[in-house]
């Protein structure tokens, strides 16, 4: 962690009851801190843990550099013991949770902080930016992902979101099952396949829309894919096989109601020869408008803004909260904000085919209960001592544990209806 963005990951909040606990002698006292969803999203029926490996990363390198504690100090946000504190701030304690790509149901103990309450505390922020935002997303791309049925879906949403959320949004879209992104810096940071194709702005550029297709196929080749509906779909189309001829890769339609438009566009390509050119369709999709899709003559699509935004939910609403104190178990009892004390872990039944059944959270000083030949237990070492707890998994394991996930839910658990949680959670 690097210059100012340390201290964005810091809320003041947490630097005043480090300070606090500092002046009272309580720093010191060993923690468990304990994230998770206390309900899902309103209509959502099960969520993907995301961002685990970017929170792990995060928090071996989390210090305050010079920049950062000079401006607290400039700033008097706290004392001259607590900037001392934070000169030598190194996370040493241990975390553990659900890898990335699991599923998680409300009461999933996600991400268990344990260490002395000062340097645990000092963490909430940016544990909870990082998962509510990557689950948020992950938890959003695989419902599109279980709506488009095996078609390949583009994220393409990097302008409808802050700059450095476009990035983890197109990893997180990725992990849930996308084919590939639009956002360079996502594949140079994370190697995550990219595509592109050109926008109306390229067409208008041009005296013709034939102008622009010669001129597109002739650097990309006829395998590109042309946007055909800057002006009359329908034309479009002929000019675009009449340049590139019937071996054209695809074509893409971003306007007016895509069903439709597929099934005209795909009859018009049939009868023009090009039975192999692809149709992509995009334009302010979510996983109803791909579900509604489904029997349109749509090879993929691509989304944005939806995607990015969570689609309606643009946090997964999880939280961080103390539920252990030098062995003894704490819990806000506030109403509607209750936490269940203890640090805990969690098992998942399944029936011998291999569908999920319940989620049996429990307390882990009561011991496991017992598991069965089917059943699996989910939270896995993270961090020790302050150092991830081994090598990160790749991409395409974490890509294999939704798909795995999802193929475990009950079929009712897929529905993008209104409904209760996928399984039941049951407290041992």
């Amino acid at each position: 962690m690097t210059g100012t963005s340390t201290a964005l990951l810091t809320d003041h909040y947490e630097l005043t009851m480090v300070a606090a606990a500092l002046a009272a002698g309580t720093a010191e006292r060993r923690c468990v801190f304990e994230t998770f969803a206390r309900r899902l999203p309103n209509g959502r029926r099960y969520g993907v843990v995301g961002g685990t490996e970017r929170a792990v990363e995060a928090i071996s390198r989390f210090q305050f550099g010079d920049d950062e504690l000079r401006e607290l100090a400039d700033h008097g946000v706290v004392d001259a013991r607590t900037l001392d504190w934070l000169a030598d701030y190194r996370f040493t304690g241990d975390v553990d949770g659900y890898p990335e790509g699991e599923l998680y149901f409300p009461g999933s103990p996600l991400f268990t902080v344990r260490g002395t309450f000062a340097e645990s505390v000092v963490l909430e922020t940016l544990v909870l930016s990082v998962l509510n935002h990557d689950s948020a997303i992950m938890s959003a791309a695989a419902r599109m992902v279980s709506a488009a049925n095996g078609r390949p879906l583009i994220e393409m949403g990097g302008r409808r979101t802050h700059e450095q959320a476009a990035v983890s949004s197109a990893r997180a879209a990725y992990l849930a099952g996308f084919a590939t992104t639009s956002n360079l810096e996502a594949g140079r940071s994370y190697r995550i396949p990219t595509a592109g194709t050109c926008a109306h702005a390229f067409t208008l550029l041009h005296d013709s829309e034939r102008a622009a297709f010669a001129a597109q196929v002739d650097a990309l080749g006829a395998g590109t894919t042309l946007l055909v509906d800057t002006y009359d779909i329908t034309a479009g189309i002929e000019t675009a096989i009449e340049v590139a001829g019937t071996s054209l890769g695809a074509i893409r339609i971003d306007s007016g109601d895509v069903g439709v438009l597929a099934r005209q566009a795909r009859a018009q390509l049939d009868g023009l020869g090009a039975r192999n050119t692809r149709i992509v369709v995009s334009g302010d999709l979510d996983e109803y408008a791909i579900a509604a899709l489904r029997a349109e003559p749509v090879d993929a699509y691509g989304v944005g803004t939806s995607l990015v935004t969570g689609s309606g939910s643009p946090t997964a609403g999880m939280v961080y909260k103390l539920v252990e104190v030098e062995g003894r178990p704490v819990a806000k009892r506030s109403s509607h904000k209750e936490s269940r004390a203890g640090r805990k872990a969690a098992l998942r039944r399944h029936k011998p085919t291999g569908t999920a059944l319940e989620e049996v959270v429990y307390e882990v000083g009561d011991g496991a209960p017992e598991a069965g030949e089917h059943d699996r237990q989910l939270v896995v070492p993270l961090v020790r001592g302050g150092q991830p707890a081994g090598a990160a998994p790749t991409l395409e394991v974490s890509r294999q544990r939704v798909r795995d996930g999802l193929v475990s839910l009950p079929w009712e658990g897929l529905k993008l209806s209104n409904g209760e949680p996928a399984i039941p959670t049951v407290y041992a």
